[in-house]
């Protein structure tokens, strides 16, 4: 969503960082640089105005000018500006209130507020545990009220059965009444939208507000719509009074203005983003991840939240033992391939490390993508037992079959058993003998420097870590020296660069040996 500007910020302020001293004209030039990089990414101009001459009030003082790397302090003034003008604290749904608490979901018609009622339904009973209600307030549109029906039967979560003909505030008040009855600690009301603001759809929406009064009411807006999602938010904020908004289609390729000025406009929180399709692709908004992300320094607690919640704990433990034992074969390969698909595979896992965020661009011109994982996970998945367990024994008329059973050509066979090889090598000089082998040295000198502790016991289990506790580590990081741009590659003497946050219990981190389609050169 943000690379267009993360580009256009990273080189206006690299620019800045790598002078001595600065003068007031060189702020203004960068500043002026930066105004148009936010207006080209569709940020509203009363938003980038108030942002700019912030930053330049801050800039220009006598603190910067005078301060040993001046073109760093200006990176902090605009990066805290950022964090500003984004919200300050991530703020989630609030559930302190009388059960049941009723959500009411309001927005344009096609902005996703049926999907993203089943995805918040969904997110509050797997992880706050909540017993969830949805009901479907939509009379207009053709099956709306069947979709969330449906989305109720995916995710197991209650819908309220349909009554043909019953106007959308008398389904508010039998939603409540329902949720009172069957014991729901949350009622979700997916109102109907319209493609336009009107004043029918604004009386309805002041109708069920006063008929159901919801302790939250979220406005759900997509993040493609640009300027215009300004106007939106200011005329549902007037009219119905919202609590928060969620921005959908976060992972599209838009120029990410509409989240940098709904929260500046309305003064209303971002609470949730939508990353994707599926019915877990929902995060929390932190503003000051977001604005590590757009300057460039990557977002290492996202990284292990996303680790935390994709990687099989037991599947861990048995491959740090292989690994501690020096052995890996094509099925570890494997399961390492699938945990970095399942954390949003290169891009998204280089997205959020520091300092790597302009290797992606590299990294796909070479051919080293997404795509490339899928077809390396067919190939070992044409292979038998015994050749997964031992490649050794593979000779060219099996590797012929393989070809033919994964799509691909004896090429691209050779391509992964060669990096395989050279992978298989690394991990013997890991799990070698004295003082437990290279990684756990080096883990242990990573673990050591951020403040952890030795590896002695293994690293913290950052699955049960309090998210208070992440961002602290996060900080821990950054004081380190490890959260800066350009600070990633060779961290801690990771031989493929990873960072090792998680040791034996994420191994889609700590432990992966080397980014594959990197060989280790024979």
């Amino acid at each position: 969503m943000f690379e267009n500007l993360q580009d256009r910020l990273g080189s206006i302020l690299n620019g800045l960082t790598g002078r001595g001293a600065l003068t007031e004209a060189d702020v203004a030039a960068a500043l002026r640089e930066v105004r148009r990089a936010l207006l080209e990414a569709d940020v509203a101009l009363e938003v980038v105005r108030s942002f700019t001459d912030r930053v330049r009030e801050k800039a220009v003082g006598a603190a910067v000018l005078k301060s040993i790397k001046p073109g760093q302090m200006v990176v902090k003034i605009v990066h805290d500006e950022l964090v500003e003008m984004l919200g300050t604290e991530g703020v989630s749904i609030d559930l302190h209130a009388a059960a049941p608490v009723v959500i009411m979901m309001v927005g344009l018609q096609g902005s996703g507020k049926t999907t993203t009622t089943g995805k918040i339904a969904k997110r509050l009973t797997d992880r706050e545990k909540k017993k969830v209600l949805m009901a479907s307030l939509d009379t207009r549109r053709p099956a709306a009220q069947e979709q969330l029906r449906q989305l109720g039967v995916q995710t197991g979560v209650d819908t309220l059965p349909i009554i043909a003909s019953q106007s959308p505030t008398d389904i508010a008040a039998r939603a409540v009444q329902a949720a009172k009855l069957g014991g729901h600690d949350v009622v979700i009301l997916d109102t109907a939208g319209r493609t336009h603001i009107d004043e029918p759809l604004m009386l309805e929406m002041a109708d069920i507000k006063k008929k159901s009064n919801p302790h939250e009411i979220l406005l759900v807006a997509d993040s493609l719509t640009g300027q215009d999602a300004v106007n939106l938010a200011r005329n549902f904020d007037e009219r119905v009074g919202i609590t928060g908004l969620v921005l959908t289609r976060m992972d599209g390729d838009g120029r990410g203005g509409a989240a940098l000025s709904m929260r500046a406009v309305t003064g209303k929180p971002i609470k949730l983003i939508g990353i994707g399709e599926r019915m877990n692709e929902l995060d929390e908004f932190h503003p000051r991840r977001i604005a590590d992300r757009i300057l460039g320094m990557g977002d290492i607690v996202s990284l292990v939240e996303k680790a935390a919640e994709n990687i099989d704990a037991e599947k861990a433990r048995a491959m740090a033992e292989k690994m501690a034992k020096g052995k890996f074969d094509l099925n570890d390969l494997s399961d390492q391939l699938a945990q970095m698909k399942k954390m949003g595979g290169m891009g998204g896992i280089m997205g959020l490390m520091p300092g790597m965020a302009g290797m992606k661009d590299k990294m796909a011109s070479a051919g080293l993508n997404d795509k490339m994982f899928d077809r390396q996970i067919a190939i070992i998945s044409s292979m038998t037992k015994a050749e997964r367990a031992n490649p050794d024994i593979l000779k060219h008329s099996r590797k012929k079959r393989i070809a033919a059973g994964s799509g691909t050509d004896a090429a691209e066979i050779n391509k992964l058993l060669k990096m395989h090889r050279g992978m298989a090598d690394m991990m013997k000089a890991m799990g070698g003998k004295g003082k437990g082998g290279i990684m756990k040295q080096m883990m242990g000198g990573l673990a050591g420097k951020m403040g952890l502790g030795g590896l002695g016991g293994g690293m913290p289990d950052l699955s049960n870590i309090d998210p208070k506790q992440l961002e602290a580590l996060q900080k821990q990081a950054e004081a380190a020296g490890l959260g800066k741009p350009g600070a990633m590659p060779g961290l801690g003497g990771l031989p493929g660069g990873l960072p090792g946050l998680g040791g034996a219990k994420l191994p889609g981190l700590g432990s992966m040996p080397g980014l594959p389609g990197f060989p280790k050169k024979k």
